[in-house]
C-alpha cells in the first residue's frame, strides 16, 4: 500500500503549513522519469501545463485547457502524450477557490487549497511520463516480503469490510455506538436520517467495482453510478467516509444520489468536498438563524435537509458566483466578511475546516486538530482509531471523554503518522504493518539499515519542521484554537452531555507543547532544534 504521492505549498486557507496526497500514480511516474523530488517556483504568463518526459522538461500552452474540468483536461493531455501520468486542476483552482484540490487519476490531493496554488501559477496540470527502471538494494528479499505482506493484508478484517462497503464502512458505528458523527454544522453527533448514506445500503445499489490507489491490494474506493433519476449518468470514485459527512450529514443531507452528484462535481471543478461541506453546512446554519437571507443565498431556500441546494451551492462555489463567491473564501474568511455574530457558527482551526469527527466526544482528537501543522486535520495523527477504540500501537485504556495525559499520545502519534507520509504508506494499513515491519523493506528495497527509533526520530524531525515553517508563517499559540461549537455539549446520543471546556483545551496544549519539549507558548528552544539537527532551517 505504499503508491502514495504528496504534494507540498504554503495553504492559501490558513496561511500556514499546506499539504495533501493523493493515492494516483503520478508520483511512481516521476521516479521512473529519474526525479524523487519536483519543485515548482514562479508564475507563467499565460496558462500552462508542465511536461516531463525522462530528461525532456517543458512548459506548454494550456489555453485549451484553460476552463475544463478535470477529467476533460486529463484526457486531452493523455492524447497529446500516450503513456503520460497526470495530475490537474479543475474551475475551482483557476477560479482560486482557498480550499481547490487537485485530481489525479480521479484520486485528489484534497485539502490545504493546493489547487488554488496552481491556479495562481497559471498551471493547469503537471504531466509526467518516465520509462526508467527503479532499482531495488535487493529484488529477490522484495519480493518475497511483498508476499508475506500481501497474505497478512488479504487476512485482514480491514480488508474485507472495506473492500465490500469503502472507507464509510463504520458511518453506522460512528453514530449508533459513538455518537460522534458531526451533523448539522455541528450541532449534533448522530444523524439521524443517515439510512441513504451508511455504504450498507448504497454499496450494493450503486457500486460496480473496487477501485484502489496504484499497486495497493487493499481496493477501498468504489466505482459508484447513478442509472436513472436527476442525477442519471454521475460516475465517480467514491463516496468517501469524510465525503458522507461533509456534503451529507454535515448539510442534514440524507440522499446519497445528491451527495454523489455533489462530491462528482467537487471533483470535476477541482473543489476539497470536506471544506466544500464544510462551507455549505455553516451557510446552512446561517440562513436558519437568520443571519442570512433568501436575498443573499440567490433565492436558495438554504435549509439542513436540503438535497437540491447542497448540488447548487457546489456550482456557485466552484465558479464563484453569487454567495459562492463568498463561500469560497473558507468559513473563517466568509464569516468575517458576513459578519452578524457568523463567527460562532464557524466550525475551523486556523481556517481549515474539520473532517468528520466530533471532537467533543473524541477529546484527544480536539487536541490532534488544534496542533495539526496543516489546520484541522484527522490524518497527521491518526488518533481517532486509538480514542475511539481506547487502543492501539502501544496505548492502551484511553479514555476519549476525559482530556487528561493527551499531550504524549498525540506528538508519538503525530511522529508514527509522520513516518507513514514520509514513506508514502496508505493510513489504512497501520494496523497491519505498526511501524516495525518497514525495517526490512527499507533495507530491502533502498539497502537502509534503519530501527523502529530511528523511524520515530525522523518523524519527531518532520513534525517539528512543520512547526517551524508555521512559526515562520506568523503562528501563534492563539491560533490553535476550536471553535465555539465545542463549548456546546453534544445534545443526544452515546455522547450527550460531552464538550470541550476552555481550561480543558489550555491542559491539553500544555501537555502537549511539555511532550514535544517546547516552550508555553509552543516555540522550539535552541537546544530542541539543536537535539533534532534542524537548528540551520530556524534561521
Amino acid at each position: 500500500t505504499a503508491g502514495k504521492t504528496s504534494f507540498f505549498a504554503k495553504s492559501p486557507l490558513t496561511n500556514g503549513w499546506g499539504e495533501g496526497v493523493t493515492g494516483g500514480s503520478i508520483g511512481f511516474s516521476l521516479k521512473q522519469a529519474g526525479y524523487d523530488v519536483l519543485i515548482i517556483r514562479g508564475k507563467a504568463e499565460k496558462p500552462s501545463y508542465l511536461f516531463v518526459d525522462n530528461d525532456n522538461v517543458e512548459i506548454r500552452s494550456a489555453d485549451h485547457l484553460w476552463g475544463k474540468t478535470t477529467r476533460e483536461a486529463s484526457n486531452e493531455i493523455e492524447k497529446e502524450e500516450k503513456g503520460c501520468i497526470v495530475a490537474t486542476i479543475g474551475i475551482g483552482g483557476e477560479n482560486l477557490v482557498r480550499y481547490a484540490c487537485i485530481d489525479c487519476e480521479e484520486r485528489q490531493v484534497g485539502r490545504s487549497g493546493l489547487g488554488a496554488v496552481m491556479g495562481s501559477k497559471n498551471l493547469k496540470a503537471i504531466a509526467i511520463k518516465g520509462d526508467n527502471d527503479v532499482h531495488l538494494s535487493d529484488p529477490k528479499k522484495t519480493l518475497e516480503l511483498t508476499f508475506k505482506w500481501y497474505q497478512k493484508m488479504v487476512e485482514s478484517q480491514a480488508f474485507k469490510d472495506d473492500g465490500m462497503y469503502g472507507t464509510g464502512e463504520f458511518l453506522e458505528w460512528m453514530n449508533k455506538e459513538r455518537g460522534t458523527f458531526p451533523t448539522r454544522n455541528w450541532r449534533e453527533g448522530v444523524f439521524d436520517e443517515r439510512k441513504e448514506i451508511d455504504p450498507y445500503y448504497w454499496a450494493p445499489r450503486y457500486s460496480i467495482k473496487n477501485k484502489a490507489c496504484i499497486q495497493c491490494v487493499k481496493p477501498c474506493g468504489k466505482a459508484f453510478v447513478i442509472r436513472e433519476g436527476k442525477y442519471k449518468d454521475t460516475v465517480l470514485d467514491g463516496v468517501e467516509y469524510e465525503t458522507l459527512f461533509s456534503l451529507g450529514s454535515n448539510c442534514g443531507n440524507p440522499s446519497i444520489e445528491s451527495v454523489a452528484k455533489a462530491n462528482e462535481l467537487c471533483d470535476l471543478y477541482g473543489i476539497d468536498t470536506i471544506s466544500t461541506g464544510g462551507c455549505i453546512g455553516f451557510a446552512m446554519d446561517l440562513y436558519e438563524n437568520g443571519i442570512l437571507t433568501k436575498e443573499d443565498t440567490d433565492g436558495i431556500e438554504l435549509r439542513f435537509g436540503n438535497s437540491d441546494a447542497v448540488v447548487e451551492l457546489v456550482e456557485k462555489i466552484a465558479k464563484r458566483e453569487g454567495i459562492g463567491n463568498i463561500l469560497a473564501e473558507g468559513v473563517k474568511r466568509a464569516a468575517e466578511k458576513i459578519g452578524k455574530g457568523a463567527e460562532k457558527y464557524a466550525v475551523h482551526v486556523r481556517g481549515m475546516e474539520p473532517p468528520a469527527y466530533d471532537v467533543r466526544g473524541i477529546k484527544g482528537m480536539g487536541l490532534a486538530f488544534m496542533t495539526s501543522p496543516r489546520g484541522a486535520c484527522h490524518l497527521r495523527s491518526g488518533a481517532y482509531a486509538l480514542e475511539l477504540t481506547g487502543k492501539f500501537w502501544k496505548f492502551e485504556g484511553v479514555d476519549r471523554l476525559s482530556a487528561k495525559n493527551k499531550g504524549v499520545e498525540i506528538a508519538d502519534m503525530e511522529n508514527f503518522m509522520a513516518v507513514y507520509d514520509a514513506l508514502g504508506v496508505c493510513k489504512f494499513s497501520r494496523g497491519i504493518f505498526l511501524l516495525n515491519a518497514f525495517g526490512e523493506i527499507i533495507k530491502a528495497t533502498a539497502g537502509m539499515e534503519i530501527s523502529e527509533k530511528d523511524l520515530l526520530r525522523i518523524g519527531e524531525r518532520i513534525c517539528n519542521l512543520k512547526h517551524l515553517f508555521n512559526i515562520k508563517c506568523g503562528w501563534k499559540k492563539e491560533d490553535s484554537k476550536l471553535p465555539p461549537k465545542m463549548r456546546i455539549p453534544i445534545p443526544k446520543g452515546p455522547s450527550k452531555g460531552s464538550f470541550i471546556s476552555e481550561e480543558e483545551e489550555e491542559e491539553m496544549l500544555q501537555d502537549y507543547f511539555k511532550a514535544r519539549g517546547w516552550t508555553e507558548e509552543g516555540l522550539i528552544p535552541a537546544e530542541k532544534l539543536k537535539e533534532l539537527e534542524i537548528e540551520e532551517f530556524a534561521k
